[in-house]
């Protein structure tokens, strides 16, 4: 069994002291920075698997609705995911609405300040737990993140897969070590903030960088040789199809996804993964059949939209279809619910990034059918 590293004491003072400073000089202005606890919470749950410049807009609405615990504790969860719609991992969004509850219902509104609390709530781990608690309240919490696993890794000459259980233990003992019972807040912002501007993952502007004196790989004739991820895994390529049905006043009818599983609890346009010998018409056809329990004649293709989810790439395709019945009397088979809405009102639901791209195309397609030109249907790349 390997030996955990162990940092002197004065080479952990003296770490912490320069990049303390760094970050004081040279953070980002933020608009989680100083913020409630509540509001770093919120920011960091937004961050797991989202770039901070796509974050921040969609962090000042959804705070703009649910300024407190409370408000977003007592919210319906469509109206979470509505304005969470576009971040994606929806997964995200259901457990930080579930933990408002519980941070209402068990503590009082107060977003927990120990660790064993904290880490009680739904979506919370080591790491969003290190990060409130060393940001909201100050407390000395390690954190370890893709920022700090490259900056640590660098600094220290880590070799060998970082997400190995050894690495992940050598990290995490490195960044407890690390951090100061002063400024812990300063100083875990600092490792991120490095790793995000300075300790970048195919250049890292090392001349520019507090640690360098300290850091194995940055004196290296290689530094961005570490850390030394193995090869992703290879793209998957999907078919998705959905079925566009409207009635005969113009309405629509969407489902809305079970809650657990890819984009739960979300709203859609009826839709399945192709099998690999059914054509995305015969999907569309299908989707109709399995999700809502309708039959329907299929139309037109509205549109087709490329969208990728981790390491798999969804060509999702739209088709018009009209119901078999003239009476048509929706099931919800594989939905929680669903709803006829004219195509204005479809704008009210939380839709998946693929659907809203869909549902564009579907407003294309309106405007070109009133207009009397349906060629070519459009597609989204």
């Amino acid at each position: 069994m390997s030996m955990l590293p162990v940092v002197d004491d004065e080479k952990r003072a003296r770490m912490a002291a320069r990049l303390v400073e760094w970050f004081l000089v040279h953070k980002r202005d933020l608009p989680w920075r100083g913020a409630s606890p509540y509001a770093v919470w919120v920011s960091e749950i937004m961050l797991q698997q989202t770039q901070v410049a796509t974050a921040i807009p969609f962090f000042r609405r959804f705070m703009a609705h649910f300024p407190t615990v409370e408000a977003l504790a007592t919210a319906p969860i469509d109206e979470v995911l509505k304005h969470w719609a576009g971040l994606g991992y929806y997964a995200r969004t259901r457990n930080l609405h579930s933990a408002a509850q519980a941070v209402v219902a068990r503590f009082g509104g107060e977003v927990p300040r120990t660790p064993q609390e904290i880490e009680s709530l739904p979506g919370i781990g080591r790491y969003t737990s290190g990060a409130i608690l060393s940001i909201a309240y100050g407390l000395p919490r390690p954190l370890v993140d893709a920022n700090v696993i490259r900056v640590l890794s660098r600094v220290f000459g880590l070799r060998g897969d970082p997400k190995s259980t050894s690495n992940q233990a050598a990290l995490w003992s490195l960044a407890e070590q690390l951090v100061p019972d002063s400024c812990p807040g300063d100083f875990n912002q600092g490792l991120m903030e490095l790793g995000a501007l300075i300790c970048s993952p195919a250049e890292p502007k090392c001349e520019r960088c507090p640690l360098l004196p300290d850091c194995i790989a940055g004196n290296s004739s290689d530094p961005s040789a570490l850390p030394e991820f193995p090869p992703g895994r290879s793209i998957i390529s999907v078919t998705h199809s959905s079925a566009l049905i409207r009635d005969n006043t113009g309405r629509f009818l969407i489902a809305q996804r079970p809650l657990h599983g890819l984009w739960g609890g979300l709203w859609e346009f009826p839709r399945v993964v192709c099998d690999p010998a059914e054509t995305p018409a015969e999907g569309a056809a299908r989707a109709a059949r399995e999700v809502v329990g309708l039959e329907t004649l299929i139309g037109a293709k509205v549109g087709k939209i490329k969208h990728g989810v981790t390491h798999h790439r969804i060509t999702l395709y739209g088709f018009e279809a009209q119901p078999s019945s003239p009476h048509p009397d929706p099931t919800p088979l594989d939905c929680m619910a669903w709803r006829w809405e004219t195509p204005e009102s479809l704008e009210n639901y939380a839709f998946s990034s693929p659907q809203v791209l869909l549902r564009e195309a579907l407003r294309d397609y309106l405007h070109r059918e009133l207009i009397g030109d349906l060629q070519p249907a459009l597609d989204i790349y």
